[in-house]
Order: C-alpha cells, then sequence, then structure tokens
C-alpha cells in the first residue's frame, strides 16, 4: 500500500472512528497533554514573549516528534494506517463536541439551567454564571461553530498536509492557545505567541469549515444563499481572525444572530453582532449539531483526497 493511500484510508478511518467511540471520561490524550502543559508552564513562567516561545516550542516539538517516530516504527502498511488513524481519533473532538452541545441543549429543555450553565464550561472558557437559557443557548452554537473548525476540520487538514507530525503538533498549540492564549495580565505576553501560532495554523481550516457551513447550509435547514452573504458581511466583524469566519457562516446558515457580552476570567467582551435574524432558541442547538456533523463528514472526504493528491510518492 503506497503511503499515500495509508495516510487517506487512515485519516478517513480516525475520522470514522472519533464518531463512533465514545471518549474516554478520564485519561484523554489531549487532557493529559494539557496537565503536563500546565505543570511544565508553573515550573517555567515568566511574563515575557523570550519564555512564551520557549515553552511553546518545549511543548509542541516533542508532539511533532513523537507523530514522527510513530509513523517511522510502522514499517507495515497495515501498522502505517492503523497510527495515521489512531492520530485523529486521540486528538479530534467532534463526537465530544456535539454530545457536550447536546447535553446542555437537554438540561435547558428539562429546566435545569444550573445544570446548562455547568455543561457549558466543558465547551468554552466564558464564565457561565448568571447566563440565561437564552444566552447559555447562543454560548453552545457559537461554541459549536468554533470549535468545528479548532477540533474537527483543522485536525484532519493539518494530517492530510503534514501527517501525523503535523496532526499533533497542530493540536498541541490549539490545546495551549486554549490554556495561555489570553489577554490578560499573566497571558498578556507569556502566552502570546502559542495565539498567533494558533492564529496562523487556523487560518485556512476556519475558512475552509465557512465554506462547508455554506454549502452545507440546508441540512440544518438553512439557506446557502444567506448563509454565504451572512459569512461575507460579518466574518472579519469579530476580533478573532478565524472564529469570526465560522461563527458568521453558521450564524447565516441557522438564520439567526450571534455576538454580544460574553464574560471571560472577570473580564467582559462586548461581541459585535453577526447574522440578521432572532437570537438562538434552545432547538438551535440541534441543528447546529446537525451542521457541524455534516462539516465533519466533508471535511474527512476533503482531507482523504488531499490526501492522496499531495502525498503521490
Amino acid at each position: 500500500m503506497p503511503r499515500r493511500l495509508a495516510l487517506a484510508v487512515g485519516l478517513a478511518s480516525g475520522a470514522a472512528l472519533d464518531a463512533l467511540i465514545r471518549d474516554p471520561r478520564r485519561g484523554h490524550p489531549v487532557a493529559l497533554f494539557g496537565q503536563w502543559a500546565a505543570a511544565h508552564e508553573r515550573a517555567v513562567y515568566a511574563a515575557s514573549l523570550t519564555d512564551g516561545v520557549g515553552f511553546l516550542a518545549s511543548t509542541t516539538l516533542p508532539m511533532a516528534l513523537l507523530g514522527r517516530r510513530a509513523t517511522r516504527r510502522a514499517r507495515s502498511p497495515l501498522r502505517r494506517t492503523a497510527v495515521v488513524a489512531t492520530a485523529p481519533w486521540v486528538v479530534g473532538g467532534g463526537a465530544g463536541l456535539r454530545r457536550a452541545a447536546t447535553d446542555v441543549q437537554r438540561s435547558l429543555e428539562a429546566g435545569d439551567l444550573e445544570a446548562a450553565r455547568e455543561g457549558l464550561r466543558s465547551l468554552c472558557a466564558r464564565d457561565p454564571s448568571g447566563l440565561s437559557s437564552e444566552e447559555v443557548a447562543r454560548a453552545v452554537v457559537e461554541s459549536v461553530a468554533e470549535n468545528t473548525s479548532d477540533a474537527v476540520v483543522a485536525p484532519l487538514l493539518w494530517g492530510a498536509v503534514a501527517g501525523v507530525p503535523g496532526l499533533l503538533f497542530y493540536r498541541a498549540v490549539n490545546t495551549l492557545d486554549a490554556m495561555v492564549g489570553y489577554r490578560n495580565e499573566r497571558y498578556e505576553r507569556f502566552g502570546k505567541p502559542a495565539a498567533k501560532l494558533d492564529d496562523v495554523l487556523n487560518y485556512v481550516p476556519a475558512r475552509v469549515t465557512a465554506v462547508l457551513a455554506v454549502l452545507l447550509a440546508p441540512s440544518a435547514g438553512g439557506s446557502r444563499l444567506r448563509a454565504r452573504n451572512i459569512w461575507a458581511r460579518d466574518g472579519a466583524r469579530h476580533p478573532s481572525p478565524n472564529a469570526g469566519q465560522c461563527e458568521a457562516a453558521f450564524a447565516g446558515a441557522l438564520g439567526v444572530s450571534l455576538g454580544g457580552t460574553n464574560t471571560y476570567d472577570g473580564h467582559t467582551e462586548a461581541r459585535p453582532a453577526l447574522g440578521d435574524g432572532p437570537a438562538p432558541a434552545i432547538a438551535d442547538i440541534a441543528r447546529a449539531v446537525r451542521l457541524s456533523r455534516s462539516i465533519g463528514t466533508a471535511a474527512a472526504v476533503l482531507a482523504t483526497v488531499v490526501a492522496l493528491r499531495k502525498h503521490r510518492r
């Protein structure tokens, strides 16, 4: 089996595994990496860009080297395919994202606002205390939109372009951005290298996610034309160069308006409105989940095609 075929089959299989096999509640590899990175941060932290670069390199490069070593040690086509298939399941988060969003929806439908707020913590870093059910629903839809790119589309595309080393490296950078990429007193300088690199690595995947959201809008009962127009108009209004692309496309596809006031670790941010429709209702969470699932399937197909075309030798 040629290497390009092993990579393509492995990526497709890994995407299927992520959809079929439930993530472990404890000991998930991404969580373990986060725990190790947090311990390393405590040991090396200093409020400087230089130390932030050192922290970034010393935590992400080992992941790329691990991927390279695992790939090289898998000499047979079957083992090579198995290694590639394991990586998207290990670092991907499509099924977990959709399950977490659905759990919050069920809590809201049952009238258990406290459980819904608590469930929101597994989806985003914003402070859920005091949020109304409508605000929780908006937060879930926004998180599904952004994380469909970060946890589903981007890992598959980086795996297709750079194999298992690229996939693991990307997920490590993305995890660090979630940990230290905040504009607060502690991380303004130390976390900036991780945040900026994450922006670079997600530039193309975020826009691929937006394109797929436009094309697949009917899977969530939406309009391709409306999704395209809202994405083109509002995609650049968000303070994040990448999250806004995904959120605007989802807003147009779902016919809702996203954006508003968010609180992160005591810091409040006013986000511009994306879209023209009403604020998301509880039922719109299920529609966002359907759209995310459709995008994940399309991204797996796209990654397979890219792997076959790029790795011809």
